[in-house]
């Protein structure tokens, strides 16, 4: 059984101003064509579908149209978990009318989704809160999943029930999860487990979230081990961390397939991708990261030579940049001009001085007992290395000696 799992997908979102809708679109077309050359059965989705909670309609109408291309109509069953990013019940809308196309849209941890079959398609043959048993025609095995949408420790209590609300989150999921897999992951099926989650190894480093991201962890209250994964799980497909890695900690592999595009500076030299399973019953999983190649690429770019920059940013059109500018003086605004006119994908541009006038050490100490115009001419030459021309001086007098107005 071939599975792909992908997850933080962030639909809708930007980088700082720059929309990054088009790339999104690109890359998703990436992923169905992934899907289709492998003939995957089955497509995993763990979590932050969109960016916000309020998605603009062009990425919802994304999102709905490539789910409704990675389904085949109804052939290939695609479960998608909502990500702390997503409004649960956003996700939840449209699953009565997805369901006919093959569509398990899961907004709560505790979900139950309805028992039912598509014609000359697959079958949810059994059902359970937070547990779905799917059936293949061309297999003679089931597929298990054990789903657990985004939820802070609220939300869990309150879902999981109220006879948890002293235990610690931890321990709260290990029961859950142990639970479903008692009662239905033997080892005549594949047996997954997907989640949006803080996860890491017990005893393992601390993970960073992504930048930008809205965080999960607040301290260690909210990191889940994934030693709590129960030991008939074959395969944990993960959301939220944007890096594609396994964590470790558990006999089977525990995954984040990272973003499918890089979503913030600190990404830029991430390789984005997708994971691809093969499972089979009583069997260890075999999985391949597939790169992904589409979207822009990220660059942090440090010049010192405006040239060399310029002649850079036209060698590298489809790319977001962050642009440092090393040099003596400040940026002109003819050299800004030039910046600006070279590429259309500068995100941020950061100048940095390093001219000994302007050094701390060689600032000279300002006398604030004089008058308002040495002080002024003082300030000029500190800030740009110059005397103020007698236009600008006699500007000034003008401030300086002007009446305000005021009304009879």
């Amino acid at each position: 059984m071939k599975i792909l799992h992908t997850a933080d997908w962030h639909l809708g979102k930007r980088l700082d101003y720059f929309s990054r809708l088009e790339e999104q679109r690109e890359i998703l077309d990436e992923i169905c064509a992934k899907a289709d050359e492998e003939d995957v059965d089955v497509v995993l989705i763990a979590g932050d579908l969109f960016d916000t909670f309020n998605p603009p309609v062009e990425a919802v109408e994304l999102l709905y149209k490539t789910l409704r291309r990675l389904c085949k109509n109804g052939a290939r069953p695609v479960i998608a978990i909502a990500g702390n990013h997503d409004s649960a019940d956003r996700i939840d809308a449209p699953d009565v009318l997805a369901r006919e196309s093959g569509i398990i849209f899961i907004g709560y941890p505790k979900a139950k989704i309805p028992t039912f079959a598509i014609q000359h398609g697959f079958a949810i043959s059994r059902s359970d809160n937070g547990f779905i048993e799917i059936v293949l025609p061309k297999y003679d095995y089931p597929l298990r999943v054990i789903h657990t949408a985004f939820a802070n420790e609220l939300r869990l209590k309150q879902y999981l029930g109220p006879e948890n609300k002293e235990q610690m989150l931890n321990e709260v999921l290990h029961n859950h999860w142990q639970q479903l897999a008692d009662a239905y992951c033997d080892d005549q099926g594949v047996n997954i487990l997907t989640a949006h989650l803080y996860m890491l190894k017990r005893g393992g480093a601390i993970l960073e979230e992504p930048e930008g991201e809205k965080p999960i962890k607040v301290g260690n209250a909210d990191l889940i081990y994934s030693d709590g994964i129960p030991d008939s799980i074959q395969y944990t497909a993960l959301g939220h961390l944007h890096r594609c890695q396994e964590i470790g900690g558990h006999p089977a592999p525990v995954i984040y397939s990272s973003s499918p595009l890089p979503y913030s500076f600190s990404e830029a030299e991430q390789e984005k991708a997708v994971v691809l399973i093969e499972a089979k019953p009583q069997q260890a999983v075999s999985y391949q990261k597939s790169v992904l190649r589409g979207g822009r690429k990220l660059y942090r770019k440090r010049f010192s030579d405006m040239d060399e920059a310029v002649a850079w940013l036209h060698a590298n059109p489809y790319s977001l940049v962050e642009l440092t500018l090393i040099s003596n003086k400040f940026v002109s605004s003819a050299d800004l001009k030039r910046i600006h006119e070279s590429h259309d994908g500068i995100i941020h541009i950061i100048p940095v001085v390093k001219s000994e006038e302007m050094t701390m050490e060689k600032v000279q100490s300002i006398n604030l007992d004089q008058e308002v115009d040495a002080l002024f001419q003082d300030y000029f030459h500190y800030r740009l290395g110059q005397e103020p021309n007698t236009e600008i001086m006699d500007l000034l007098n003008e401030v300086i000696h002007s009446e305000p107005e005021t009304e009879d």
